[in-house]
């Protein structure tokens, strides 16, 4: 298994974008919040987090992400089932999410983009002020944030076995947990 350092600097020497950086940590936030929570390998679970869009300024467009990156992480000594966690992400990757990693990493992905989201909108711009009803609120209007799929946020949860709010307000007090780390 690689370390958190190693996967951190596999995406800053990929990853130009601060915000895809910001988004790869705070996808780490809420996941790696879920292991200390299921009793989970905290370092697996964030070097999972981390990678997950690693590739995306290479290959910006599906089918190519995230399964022309799959190569470079396991030339790097990614496991496979890093590897595979990463590409069950994609819904159109084939690979089904079977594992509570895969099925964690898929329904924080989208949700920590979007409370990240609702932050930069505050007044005060900081994830201390976003609450479960303001997602809620949020994700019923189809302009805020639309390159957001509610349809993964929700069945996100529902992969989990978690309810939606329930899950909502732990991501939300993950992030408000590392909001300086975050920026938001």
């Amino acid at each position: 298994m690689i370390t958190r350092d190693q996967a951190l600097s596999i995406l800053h020497e990929h990853v130009k974008s601060e915000s895809l950086i910001r988004h790869s940590l705070a996808v780490e936030t809420c996941v790696a919040a879920y292991a200390r929570h299921y009793g989970e390998d905290e370092n697996k679970w964030c070097v999972t987090a981390l990678l997950h869009d690693f590739d995306w300024e290479i290959h910006p467009a599906a089918p190519d992400h995230p399964m022309k990156g799959e190569a470079i992480l396991e030339a790097r000594g990614v496991p496979a089932d890093v590897r595979r966690a990463i590409l069950s992400h994609a819904n159109y990757s084939g690979v089904s999410r079977d594992s509570l990693l895969e099925k964690t990493l898929f329904a924080c992905d989208e949700l920590s983009g979007f409370i990240g989201a609702i932050a930069l909108v505050k007044p005060s711009r900081k994830v201390a002020d976003v609450e479960v009803s303001s997602v809620r609120k949020k994700m019923k209007d189809k302009a805020f944030a639309k390159s957001v799929s509610r349809e993964d946020i929700v069945n996100g949860a529902a992969e989990m076995g978690i309810e939606l709010d329930k899950h909502i307000a732990f991501c939300i007090e993950a992030m408000q947990a590392r909001a300086a780390e975050l920026g938001i």
